[in-house]
């Protein structure tokens, strides 16, 4: 195994190599100008911390690249157009995003609630393309990335903080909204790539509960990055949990107990990925190194 970065780097790549034609450019006469938007947002760069998920934990379990990359690739789009939607004015009204104007910025609110529509929908075509009736694990990886978008996952979790904001919810109603809202699309790639292995249950097991602690590290250090990080450092405004009265963890625990309760996650984190190494003989160097990347992300 390569150093994480350098792998990192190399799975980044191939992502970005593929994703231009999982979503390729029509026509102006043929909807080309929601397309072009879409594509605005989609190609805009990033962590991409989702589709590498996928392609790692595929490589882990001997899973090819390219029947792993539709899936990587569909759960991109859904990211993105969770995005999209997220920064419109109705929502967390945000004018930047990875760096640069925001969909609704550059192309309006109406064209940028279509490239979201666009990108749901290629997701969804993406997965029904990778469907192999032959392979009954590739439609449930799919059912399960679809189940992680709705409203029972992103969706739903994306409501829960609406209703959630000017409002103290306890630390129940605070894990339950984060791992819907976040959790379900960051625990769907890694979820995904373990029903195509059809590995045994106790594995599965452990990747679930170590993609379910990620998940919420994720949003604690997202949390703590919204004030104690800038826009140019971010890619996005900063500062907006506070101004809107969102509950997050930084508000409910204050900033030193939010970095405790993360610390907590990144452990359960590495110890699951431990079960896997020790007790399956699974190679679990990459992810541990993902896991140390998300405590000390800055951005």
């Amino acid at each position: 195994m390569r150093d994480f970065h350098s792998q990192y780097q190399d799975w980044l790549n191939l992502i970005e190599k593929a994703l231009p034609d999982l979503f390729p450019q029509t026509p102006a006469s043929e909807g080309g100008a929601v397309v072009e938007a879409a594509r605005y947002s989609l190609l805009a760069g990033g962590k991409r911390v989702r589709p590498v998920l996928a392609l790692a934990v595929a490589d882990m379990l001997g899973i090819k690249t390219d029947r792993a990359m539709p899936y990587a690739g569909a759960i991109e789009m859904i990211h993105t157009y969770s995005l999209i939607h997220d920064d419109l004015p109705c929502m967390d009204d945000d004018d930047w995003r990875r760096g640069r104007k925001t969909c609704h910025i550059v192309y309006g609110e109406a064209l940028a609630v279509l490239a979201g529509d666009a990108l749901l929908n290629r997701a969804y075509e993406l997965l029904f393309e990778a469907i192999d009736t032959r392979q009954p694990a590739s439609r449930e990886a799919a059912l399960l990335i679809a189940a992680a978008a709705g409203s029972q996952g992103m969706i739903g979790g994306q409501a829960l903080d609406l209703t959630a904001e000017k409002k103290k919810i306890s630390d129940k109603e605070m894990r339950q909204l984060h791992m819907m809202k976040t959790g379900a699309l960051l625990k769907a790639p890694v979820m995904a790539m373990v029903k195509l292995a059809d590995i045994k249950a106790d594995s599965q097991i452990a990747f679930e509960r170590f993609a379910a602690a990620i998940g919420l590290a994720f949003q604690i250090q997202d949390d703590i990055l919204d004030v104690v990080s800038d826009r140019e450092q971010m890619g996005k405004t900063t500062g907006k949990d506070e101004r809107d009265s969102k509950s997050t963890y930084v508000s409910l625990y204050g900033l030193d107990g939010a970095r405790r309760q993360l610390n907590q996650a990144i452990a359960l984190a590495y110890d699951y990925l431990g079960q896997l190494q020790e007790r399956d003989g699974l190679d679990s160097t990459f992810l541990s190194g993902l896991t140390d990347y998300l405590l000390h992300r800055e951005k």
